[in-house]
């Protein structure tokens, strides 16, 4: 469960992060750059996407909403009969956390702007 989000900060479960965050289950992998700055491409999340297998995936695109989800991301998780959800970190946060209690959920959060 996601505790708090803040520009640039982030707390799961009692641990706060200060780099862009992958959440799957109950593990955190921080430290997450993508390909391309701020662009969310299939390369940044074909490998978990294969060894997690979730039904959704929510993407928080920052603060202020400037990484952009390309199109064929958004095509390759569809292809694979895979929920997405994507926002401003601040939505993404609440969306993940109600969806995560029902289904199995894989979370890509950017944490600044």
């Amino acid at each position: 469960m996601i505790e708090s989000y803040r520009f640039g900060n982030i707390v799961i479960n009692g641990v706060s992060y200060s780099t862009d965050i992958i959440i799957t289950g109950e593990k955190v992998k921080d430290k997450w750059w993508r390909k391309v700055g701020h662009r969310l491409c299939v390369e940044d999340i074909e490998e978990v996407i294969e060894q997690e297998k979730p039904d959704v995936v929510v993407v928080g695109t920052g603060k202020y909403g400037l990484m952009k989800v390309q199109k064929n991301t958004e095509e390759f998780l569809r292809k694979l009969g895979i929920k997405i959800h994507s926002g401003k970190t601040d939505d993404a946060v609440r969306t993940y956390n109600e969806i995560s209690i029902k289904e199995k959920v894989v979370g890509f959060f950017h944490l600044t702007c």
